[in-house]
């Protein structure tokens, strides 16, 4: 039987706060799940802005010399990606939205018609939280918005996903909740 690997990457710049919880979290129970786990925080790797050069479509990588060099492997070799990311904006954090425009030739592969996925077979997971109240994070579309941005990413590639779990008011969290573990949990399993 092949060893089970996961890829857990925080897009946050806090590794203490709600957001970094959640991913810890995810971490425990997919290593309780039999899966071995690399985790990487974005806001601690060096790299550069997209160019544009779209090199990348042909080469499957970016061509910049930096820690995406890193990330795309893991990637590659992961059966599940979590990424846990904030909601900036209604969106995710500029870390994120850069991790994804690097790894486009990683992910999907240009045709005359719709990208043809490059990461098939995958599974992925969002986790991320905010600090507006619920049901206003929802009803004003702020984790909504995130959660946009990261499944359009995973689902061009080609991967399914296992869940998206939001904690909303995240300002006034001192631990997680309970319900956003067993959301977690459930996706898991």
């Amino acid at each position: 039987m092949s060893e089970k690997i996961a890829l857990a990457i925080l897009g946050s710049p806090h590794t203490n706060g709600t957001t970094a919880a959640m991913l810890n979290f995810a971490v425990h129970k997919a290593e309780q799940a039999g899966y071995a786990v690399t985790k990487i925080t974005l806001y601690e790797k060096n790299l550069s802005f997209c160019t544009g050069c779209r090199t990348c479509m042909d080469t499957h990588i970016c061509i910049q010399k930096d820690d995406i060099q890193e990330i795309a492997p893991l990637l590659h070799k992961s059966q599940l990606v979590i990424l846990a990311a904030p909601v900036y904006w209604a969106n995710v954090p500029a870390s994120v939205k850069n991790l994804f425009d690097r790894l486009l030739g990683t992910a999907m592969e240009e045709t005359n018609t719709f990208p043809k996925p490059r990461l098939r077979g995958k599974q992925y997971m969002i986790l991320t939280s905010c600090n507006t109240p619920a049901p206003f994070s929802g009803i004003f579309g702020q984790s909504r918005g995130a959660i946009r941005s990261m499944d359009e990413f995973f689902k061009t590639a080609g991967m399914k996903s296992a869940g998206k779990v939001v904690c909303a008011n995240a300002k006034n969290k001192k631990e997680l909740p309970k319900r956003t573990m067993k959301k977690i949990e459930r996706c898991l399993k």
